[in-house]
């Protein structure tokens, strides 16, 4: 049998990547795609060559410069969906890659912040949105180092809206403190384990 997939995702500030690592505490395997495309963009990583390609001035140091980057998709209309068509491909290698190498698991989690906005979830059998209500999640991103409002209301705009994803989940967990967010995960995965056994 081959492991079920579940997807999980959640606009900034939800809680997502704790979640994330609540599963790997509980020996789940998970998939990071901010972590994949961060390696991608190392100095070695396979986006660097064709980044350097379409974007010269986006590489320093042999690697991909995110704040360069980020100046030259806001001056370029097409910049994007050019680095997209880069960027998602790869992505899509090292998901297929890390769900072969765990093949024996019973569960994989996949984290990944624009899942539904990729259109990802159709790789997935579930779906889990992790979400806060909106003081919380407004206070959790602008407590980060340098965020500011507009960073903030940037980020939003490019994500579904938290209400939009909850209603198109399978499961939703709540992240409003750390001992019920495990709580829910452990109990998420005892129910996908024991829908596999019946």
């Amino acid at each position: 049998m081959r492991p079920f997939l579940l997807g999980l995702t959640g606009s900034i500030g939800m809680g997502k990547s704790t979640t994330a690592e609540m599963f790997a505490d509980a020996g789940i395997p998970v998939w990071d795609a901010d972590k994949t495309v961060h390696d991608l963009y190392a100095r070695g990583g396979a986006a660097v060559v064709p980044i350097a390609e379409a974007f010269p001035d986006a590489i320093k140091d042999g690697a991909v410069d995110r704040a360069a980057l980020k100046l030259v998709l806001a001056q370029k209309k097409q910049a994007l969906s050019r680095l997209e068509s880069i960027v998602h491909p790869l992505t899509t290698q090292s998901r297929a890659a890390f769900v072969q190498a765990h093949s024996d698991a019973d569960l994989i989690v996949l984290d990944i912040p624009l899942l539904f906005e990729t259109g990802a979830q159709t790789q997935c059998d579930a779906v889990l949105v992790v979400s806060a209500p909106p003081e919380v999640q407004r206070t959790r991103v602008l407590a980060r180092p340098g965020m500011t409002e507009s960073q903030m209301e940037l980020i939003l705009a490019r994500q579904m809206p938290d209400a939009e994803k909850r209603a198109r989940a399978t499961y939703v967990i709540e992240t409003r403190s750390l001992e019920q967010t495990r709580a829910d995960v452990r109990k998420l995965i005892a129910k996908i384990k024991e829908s596999r056994d019946a």
